[in-house]
């Protein structure tokens, strides 16, 4: 009997709504999974090791992991209108940053790549001291006068306001104004030891896990909600509706153009190493 595949993602809605199918068996002749819940940034580190047959990360990892992981063309988190934000204490520019200590929730992350591209651009001289906090004390950090601005992902775009915060910038306007691609924000890999068929097999119920969703959201709520930690029903909902889109689905060819931009805009930067001609390619 083949053993599950080891995957972990995240606990976020749109990751439990993506999955709930899969993990539930409910996706015939689907490969059996064995789910282990962790935050991206721990997923990313798990990815570098190669310590799992199939993994959510952020995009902004893939130069590091694609030797021995495939990127799946399907189950990842793009769009648009859904960037990182710059949050600060009272309302600015752009040069205001030159120089300033800023919070951010991972170095190896897409919202740090778009933070940096953008910061390259639009801030003067350059930023000052990156400082590395858990995701949920950047706000916090941020009101409390401890770092000058704080880099959010996720449902923080319809929360910073409860902590009497401002947006400075949003890293996906950006993104999309300069570019006109969705911005790529997370990825589901798999190890391409596992083989062409299992990856095949793997992809083709990632995306029958989509569509169930889609078809029946009400099926995935309870599993939604039970790993949502305490979030609002609401703000679940207007998370899925974010991250959940076409490129769940299928990366397509718009898709496949935002995650090279990024990682080729990147390497320019000198933050990524540079991608192989063929490093994004599916069996």
């Amino acid at each position: 009997m083949t053993r599950p595949l080891n995957i972990a993602y995240s606990p976020c809605p749109n990751d439990t709504f993506v999955f709930d199918a899969l993990a539930h068996g409910r996706v015939p002749d689907a490969p059996e999974l064995a789910v282990t819940f962790a935050d991206i940034d721990l997923t990313n580190g798990m990815a570098e090791r190669g310590e799992f047959d199939v993994l959510k990360v952020s995009y902004a990892v893939l130069p590091w992991v694609l030797q021995d992981y495939a990127l799946l063309p399907c189950g990842g988190a793009l769009g648009r209108g859904c960037g990182p934000l710059v949050l600060t204490r009272e309302q600015g520019a752009a040069a205001d940053l030159a120089g300033k200590t800023v919070a951010v929730p991972s170095e190896r992350s897409t919202a740090y790549l778009l933070f940096r591209l953008w910061a390259a651009a639009e801030v003067p001289g350059g930023v000052g001291e990156i400082v590395v906090l858990p995701f949920h004390e950047i706000m916090p950090a941020v009101r409390d006068g401890k770092v000058d601005a704080g880099l959010v992902i996720h449902e923080a775009r319809f929360t910073y306001q409860n902590y009497g915060l401002s947006c400075l910038a949003d890293m996906g306007e950006h993104w999309e104004h300069t570019t006109g691609l969705p911005i790529p924000l997370g990825a589901i890999i798999a190890k391409r030891s596992l083989g062409e068929g299992t990856l095949r097999d793997l992809a083709a119920a990632v995306r029958s896990s989509v569509l169930m969703a889609w078809d029946d959201p009400a099926a995935s709520r309870p599993y939604v909600l039970e790993h949502a930690q305490e979030m609002d029903p609401k703000v679940a909902d207007q998370h899925i509706g974010l991250y959940v889109n076409e490129f769940t689905a299928d990366l397509g060819e718009d898709g496949y153009a935002a995650v090279r931009g990024l990682l080729t805009r990147a390497a320019a930067e000198g933050l990524v190493p540079p991608l192989g001609r063929d490093a994004l390619s599916f069996v």
